[in-house]
């Protein structure tokens, strides 16, 4: 049985049709401004007929069988920059390498001084974070 248009839609529903807009964003049928805008709309909604109207000009997706984008990868959510979250990892691997430096060159000091040596790694390493 379909919904009629002024019934109450419920959380459900706004969620449904907030993934469609994310999904119609990323194949490029709205842009950024669009997709906010319509967005926000979508959870000022409250009946099937106001969510219907912000989809009326967009192709039906499925959801539960979303078409495979190019590359074989999940669709990306807006704002999400895989290439961000790479050079986050990178920075953090070259902060690890140069603690490690840092802790050899102490070790190797303390060893041959023949007393104990400040742990001054511990300050390169919390300047460094």
């Amino acid at each position: 049985m379909a919904a009629a248009p002024e019934m109450r839609a419920s959380d459900d529903d706004r969620d449904r049709v907030a993934a469609g807009l994310r999904e119609h964003m990323a194949q490029g049928r709205l842009s950024l401004d669009e997709f906010n805008e319509r967005l926000e709309h979508v959870y000022e909604s409250r009946t099937y007929g106001e969510l219907a109207k912000l989809t009326s000009d967009l192709p039906e997706i499925d959801l539960h069988r979303l078409p495979a984008s190019s590359g074989s990868q999940p669709a990306r959510r807006p704002g999400r920059d895989h290439k961000g979250g790479q050079k986050l990892q990178d920075a953090w691997k070259a902060w690890a390498v140069a603690s490690a430096v840092n802790w050899v060159i102490w070790l190797i000091v303390g060893l041959t001084s023949g007393h104990f040596v400040y742990p001054w790694p511990i300050w390169v390493m919390a300047r460094g974070a």
